[in-house]
């Protein structure tokens, strides 16, 4: 009988500590990572996305970390179908799988299945992004809800790319975006473990703080001036590069850059959690507790 293999997936609010759990993980159970952190797919964003370091990385292979360009498209449905080859080769060797990242809807589209869509017209795409920059987020916001209100009681309201999708979605096909998602998951090949690292929301916010301040220390400020070029593109339109774009171009002071980035960053966290939370499939841990983890795991995971 053919050995079921094992997806083991670590996911939880930015700086909770995901990465070092899924080391010590890897390392027990000689295996690979695949990183679900889609801020951290783009080479050219390094401090800002807290890719880990060589030296962080003890050596363990890490897949999907800095693997494309900015200025390329990527999406959860590329990840999906990038993850399960990349599971198709590891799984050759390996009986274990991890993947770590707080991006929600990139892990569930590797878990469950991303729902496709026919492409839309590009020259909806192109009015849609002209009338977003001028008219701003808030007419974004205005559209999606009156024209997809299940989609917006659901979504990200502060990401417009996810918002522009939608849109676009409801104008091409002329049907709304939660109608077209089917929500039916696929079946997967694999067997999927799912844990989330939570904690006090006092200490991941005390650690978001920290954490900003070390990566001014390693010059994300310096990072951000060498993107500042290329601020409209899609993969820039995140927490903290915005901030600093906005802090180089003049528009805000230093101090209020670093208070609004962490202020933002928390929120972020905020949503993350919610997104997870929402899914019951994980068995929820707290930052430090490997051991546990590590017995639990031992006790689920098949004929290990």
């Amino acid at each position: 009988m053919k050995k079921i293999k094992t997806l083991l997936v670590i996911a939880g609010p930015t700086a909770i500590g995901k990465t070092s759990l899924a080391i010590y993980l890897a390392k027990h159970f000689d295996t690979e990572i695949i990183s679900a952190d889609s801020r951290q797919f783009y080479k050219e964003m390094s401090i800002g996305t807290a890719k880990p370091t060589e030296n962080e990385m003890q050596g363990i292979i890490h897949h999907f970390i800095g693997h494309i360009s900015i200025h390329q498209n990527y999406n959860a449905g590329k990840f999906e179908t990038d993850v399960l080859n990349k599971l198709g080769d590891l799984f050759r060797e390996k009986d274990i799988v991890i993947m770590c990242g707080g991006s929600g809807l990139f892990i569930d589209a590797v878990c469950n299945g991303f729902d496709e869509f026919d492409e839309i017209d590009p020259a909806i795409r192109k009015k849609l992004n002209a009338e977003f920059k001028e008219k701003g987020i808030l007419w974004l916001q205005n559209q999606v809800k009156e024209k997809d209100p299940a989609y917006f009681n659901r979504a990200d309201i502060h990401n417009p790319h996810r918002l522009l999708r939608a849109l676009e979605v409801f104008i091409g096909t002329g049907k709304t975006f939660s109608s077209l998602k089917t929500g039916q998951k696929k079946e997967r090949p694999f067997n999927i473990i799912k844990i989330l690292l939570d904690t006090d929301r006092k200490i991941i916010y005390e650690r978001i703080n920290e954490r900003t301040e070390i990566m001014m220390q390693q010059g994300w400020l310096q990072e951000a001036n060498s993107l500042l070029p290329f601020r409209s593109l899609n993969a820039l339109n995140t927490v903290g590069y915005k901030e600093l774009f906005d802090h180089l171009e003049g528009k805000i002071s230093f101090e209020r850059c670093i208070e609004l980035i962490k202020q933002n960053t928390r929120r972020y966290a905020k949503r993350q959690l919610t997104w997870f939370k929402k899914d019951e499939e994980y068995t929820s841990f707290e930052p430090g507790e490997e051991e546990k983890i590590k017995s639990f795991l031992e006790m689920v995971i098949p004929e290990l």
